[in-house]
């Protein structure tokens, strides 16, 4: 059999796998042992027991392949190298290896929305601050903000962007529905202000101003995780792999990339890297038995967004609806996705 190796096990290398197992000799490497639904993760910020509903083990949902937990240091044209010196061929190579936040703040009160780990590690944190700042105004800072504010009413959270608008990359309606709702709970939004430098319990914007806090959140500066390839490999630009209409890298027929590490110019959210996972995975097939390939075609999809636990919205192609069903709709996608991985 062909042997296929997937890096990353987020969205998009889950589902990748999910789809070639048993079909292939496949090899899942990832940093951890277990698939995480990450659209879920912020809730545990402010509720850490709902960390135990959003991982499953992958070899739970891959019984036919192999899983390799660790980090890859390198990757040439027929072989993957780990940082403990072991190499992994391969016929067939799925870059999934996703994104990270990227910031020169680097300090004891200072997070990162990136993992549960993490966030459960602040969780403690939170109980203690009076005021939190989140940085970024995009769908993470928003949601963020908004579990913040509804769980810690008593607390002063204020939300600062670079932008003129909330989640900017969504319909109007969407961003106004946002502000609004993170008003009404008390959040103060700065906007077109970017920080640039963090002193002592102060971060500062480009204005000068100072904005004292005792815990700080950054949901900005996200970086594609590209830093075991080469250029020999592939051609990057600041947003990640370059790639064709396959989601292959030009020139390598029997390499693909999928998810955040892409270059694919759309929304990064885990229904895109979901979507990536499925067609990379079955034009790996494809190829496997001579037949032909499909495109990638990025497009507006149904989007939902949570307004902490009982509020959110759901936006598309225009139509845009606010409230209770968004927040349940957001509820049973997590409730679905992770009993198809549990089985």
């Amino acid at each position: 059999m062909k042997r296929v190796v997937i890096i990353g096990g987020g969205f998009a290398g889950a589902n990748a796998a999910r789809v070639l197992d048993g079909k292939c000799d496949l090899t899942l490497i990832d940093c951890e042992d277990f698939f995480e639904y990450t659209p879920g993760i912020l809730r545990t910020l402010v509720e850490p027991k709902h960390y135990r509903k959003l991982h499953v083990k992958h070899a739970q949902y891959l019984p036919n392949s192999k899983v390799v937990v660790g980090h890859v240091k390198s990757v040439d044209k027929n072989k993957v190298i780990l940082a403990n010196g072991n190499k992994i061929k391969y016929d067939y190579l799925i870059i999934a290896s996703g994104s990270h936040y990227n910031s020169p703040i680097k300090e004891e009160d200072v997070f990162f929305a990136t993992r549960v780990k993490h966030l459960l590690e602040a969780h403690e944190k939170i109980q203690k601050s009076e005021k939190i700042v989140v940085v970024g105004g995009g769908l993470v800072g928003v949601e963020l903000s908004a579990e913040l504010a509804t769980h810690y009413s008593e607390k002063k959270i204020i939300l600062i962007h670079s932008g003129s608008r909330l989640i900017e990359r969504n319909d109007i309606k969407s961003s106004r529905c946002a502000e609004y709702f993170l008003n009404r709970h008390g959040v103060k939004i700065i906007f077109n202000e970017k920080i640039i430098e963090n002193i002592g319990k102060n971060i500062i914007g480009e204005s000068g101003t100072k904005y004292d806090y005792d815990s700080v959140f950054f949901t900005v500066g996200i970086k594609p995780n590209v830093e075991f390839m080469t250029k020999k490999m592939s051609k990057f630009v600041s947003k990640g792999i370059i790639v064709n209409e396959y989601l292959q890298i030009s020139g390598l027929k029997n390499v693909f990339v999928a998810g955040d590490v892409s270059a694919v110019k759309e929304e990064k959210t885990a229904q895109n890297a979901e979507n990536h996972g499925k067609i990379v995975a079955n034009n790996v097939l494809a190829l496997l038995h001579e037949n032909e390939m499909k495109k990638y075609v990025s497009k507006k999809r149904l989007m939902v967004i949570s307004l902490g636990k009982y509020s959110g919205i759901i936006e598309y192609k225009g139509f845009v609806l606010t409230g209770l069903i968004p927040a349940f709709f957001k509820w049973m996608i997590e409730k679905m996705v992770m009993y198809r991985f549990r089985g």
